[in-house]
């Protein structure tokens, strides 16, 4: 008798915990940003926005340096004369112009990739959400708490969008 009290108490423990397990299942987690970013799409478009702004951060690179050359040596007392102020004044304007013009290209570039990947994006969420029946999906940054780890299906994610490249 007891056996069989026991059989059931399990039993009817496992009935009731099973809804529990099939609703965690249905809350996932995904990073998007992260999903994108480790693309093979995203890499080559990384490279290219690399290239093309090459010879401006080479440049901006080159300035800083100077700049902070020359700064500590006025700060360890020597005397600028009027022309080093200008040459000094000259090349910090143009390394703010250059960390602009760098900015601005590297929105860009990521406003012009997102635009692209929207689509393909949804379409290899919508994948992972099908296949893996979820119901609830959230980012990592939004997450407060979780009793257990949520599937990550970032990577499933990057691996779809890859495969529709």
């Amino acid at each position: 008798m007891r056996k069989l009290t026991a059989v059931l108490c399990l039993g009817l423990m496992g009935a009731f915990a099973w809804p529990l397990h099939a609703q965690a299942a249905d809350v996932a987690m995904l990073d998007w940003q992260k999903a994108l970013l480790d693309t093979d799409v995203a890499q080559r478009s990384m490279n290219q926005f690399r290239n093309r702004t090459h010879a401006k951060q080479q440049e901006a690179e080159s300035l800083g340096q100077s700049l902070q050359a020359t700064q500590q040596r006025f700060q360890n007392g020597g005397q600028p004369s009027q022309a080093e102020q200008q040459d000094f004044r000259a090349k910090r304007q143009r390394f703010e112009q250059l960390r602009q013009e760098i900015l601005q290209a590297r929105q860009e570039a990521e406003q012009r990739f997102l635009e692209d990947a929207k689509p393909r994006l949804d379409q290899a969420v919508q994948r992972v959400i099908d296949r893996h029946d979820v119901q609830v999906l959230v980012a990592p940054q939004g997450v407060v708490h979780a009793e257990g780890d949520l599937p990550d299906l970032t990577g499933e994610v990057t691996e779809i969008l890859n495969s529709l490249n």
